[in-house]
């Protein structure tokens, strides 16, 4: 677990990506669920930092 925050601090590739792919993941949890409307009205802006995201941290160094 420290490994992973050190990672994060380092602007280190895996650590980032993980965490961009838990955001576009909580972002289709939100598009899909039928209880909450406002995690629907939120789901695509979340899915999409989630994709720029991982876009971007794809270019930092492993």
């Amino acid at each position: 677990m420290t490994r992973f925050f050190t990672g994060l601090l380092r602007l280190r590739r895996g650590p980032w990506e993980a965490l961009a792919t838990i955001i576009i993941a909580l972002g289709v949890f939100m598009l899909m669920q039928p209880f909450a409307i406002w995690a629907f009205t939120y789901s695509f802006i979340t899915t999409l930092i989630g994709t720029v995201m991982f876009i971007v941290v794809s270019h930092f160094p492993e």
